[in-house]
């Protein structure tokens, strides 16, 4: 059977590379040869790594050769993704290569001299690197409006936003031209074009995956994660990316917990519930319907009602405003020219933020943190929606969202943002709807019960409900 290297996911990638029914080069020289032809029409990528690339392939291949020659040789592992094509957002440090992390600033920066932790797993277990992602500047937006490095399109309808901030890392899987991609979220910024992608992103627990070589944009907020076209796919970066790393203070050092082989572990003894209240309104009729598509699927009828999530929103906006000014306060001060001038204002106001203001913002982040906790005393998993609307238009400012007419830009994050705000796992999954484009759907767990999300997520696959 011929593998079609634009739909086919990693893990089948891998398994056929094993198999010696296609070669390294040739998936890795397909891929590139993708983004060559097809990366102008949706602008995903900011750097190719052509030659690494290539090399990394053929080092690849060898070992597989020779591993084939020698059957009872003792030879290198080539690693469970071994000659899977990878990119990553251009926050992610890569040896060699300017990190912009999507400011025209950074590019006057010195290369890395090593890559980033998360880039380095993916690396040692055989994963290719072809390059790096645009994004929103600083990570600071939903959209991927890059005013430095232009504005990614959507591949299902090239008129429209990826999302962001992670939007070149959402459009360039969605898009077929690698099968896994890395992004980071703040606020929203994987599940957002996850969602308005038609792909699966997964935003992990708070610190339990490593962002040591990562630029940050919030600390207390910013987590990294993925995105992919299956859930097995998911699964098994999330296992190769888990394990303490010392160089980052606030990456866990609780022992990795293999998600894959759990996947297919049902949902039989999992107790679920669909967010209510807030998480019910304020989105079009078809987010509500996608929601509801999932909870039929998993026989759902429960409930649950999270409190004052309108002001873990508004708390979240000050408080990254206030972190992310202030890592940028020196720029801030001496070029505010040389800024995305969406980013610039943000910034600007950020850095005007009361100390007070900031101050009780984290204690309501507390006291919202332990409630949630209460709620999943009872309950293991929470379905929401990931955004309110399918993907706006390019250049669109305002939007009508169930009669009322709001900002795009930060309206993205409504559902997003109340969730993040505490570090909770999350993973979006794609729903398509007869006539829309495509939506996202939440599963939400409590910290560091990642494998219950995945196996939810396993049992709507096998169903057909969500699909990339």
């Amino acid at each position: 059977m011929t593998l079609d290297l634009e739909k086919a996911d990693a893990v089948a990638t891998a398994t056929a590379i094993k198999a010696g029914e296609i070669s390294t080069k040739a998936v890795v020289s397909a891929a590139l040869e993708r983004i060559a032809v097809r990366n102008e029409a949706f602008n995903c990528f900011t750097a190719v790594t052509t030659d690494t690339a290539l090399a990394d392939a053929e080092q690849i291949d060898n070992t597989f050769l020779l591993q084939r020659r020698f059957a009872n040789a003792q030879g290198e592992n080539p690693g469970t993704l071994a000659g899977v094509p990878f990119a990553v957002k251009n926050l992610f440090d890569i040896a060699g290569l300017t990190t912009l992390a999507g400011a025209k600033i950074n590019a006057e920066n010195p290369p890395a001299t090593t890559d980033a932790t998360a880039v380095a797993r993916l690396k040692q277990a055989g994963a290719v690197l072809v390059g790096a992602l645009n994004m929103d500047e600083y990570a600071y937006g939903f959209v991927t409006e890059n005013s430095h490095y232009g504005s990614t399109r959507n591949p299902h309808d090239p008129t429209r936003i990826a999302g962001g901030s992670s939007g070149g890392s959402a459009a360039a899987v969605a898009a077929g031209l690698v099968p896994i991609t890395l992004g980071s979220d703040t606020n929203g910024s994987i599940r957002v074009p996850a969602s308005l992608c038609g792909i699966f992103g997964l935003k992990p627990t708070y610190g339990r995956l490593s962002r040591q070589g990562v630029v940050l944009f919030s600390s207390s907020f910013d987590h990294i994660g993925l995105f992919a076209r299956s859930v097995r796919d998911i699964a098994t970066t999330f296992d190769i990316l888990q394990g303490a790393d010392a160089s980052d203070p606030v990456c866990t050092t609780r022992p990795p917990e293999a998600c894959l082989p759990q996947l297919e572990g049902g949902i039989k003894s999992l107790r679920i519930a669909v967010a209510d209240g807030y998480f019910a309104k304020g989105g079009e009729r078809e987010v509500f319907e996608a929601v509801a598509k999932v909870a039929r699927a998993l026989d759902v009828s429960a409930s649950v009602t999270i409190p004052e999530p309108h002001r873990a929103r508004a708390a979240a906006y000050i408080i990254t405003a206030s972190e992310g000014a202030n890592l940028q306060m020196a720029n801030l001060r001496s070029r505010p020219q040389d800024f995305d001038p969406a980013t610039r204002d943000r910034f600007l106001a950020g850095a005007l933020i009361p100390a007070t203001w900031y101050i009780q913002a984290q204690r309501f982040r507390r006291w919202y943190r332990d409630r949630v906790r209460e709620i999943f005393q009872n309950v293991d998993i929470i379905l929401a929606p990931t955004t309110p609307c399918v993907a706006p238009l390019l250049g669109q400012e305002k939007m009508v969202i169930a009669g009322e007419e709001v900002l795009v830009r930060p309206n993205l994050g409504l559902y997003t943002q109340p969730l993040s705000f505490i570090g909770l796992p999350v993973l979006s999954v794609p729903v398509h709807l007869p006539g829309y484009l495509p939506l996202g759907v939440q599963i939400i767990a409590a910290p560091y019960k990642e494998s219950l999300i995945l196996r939810v997520a396993a049992v709507l696959e096998a169903q057909g409900i969500i699909s990339a």
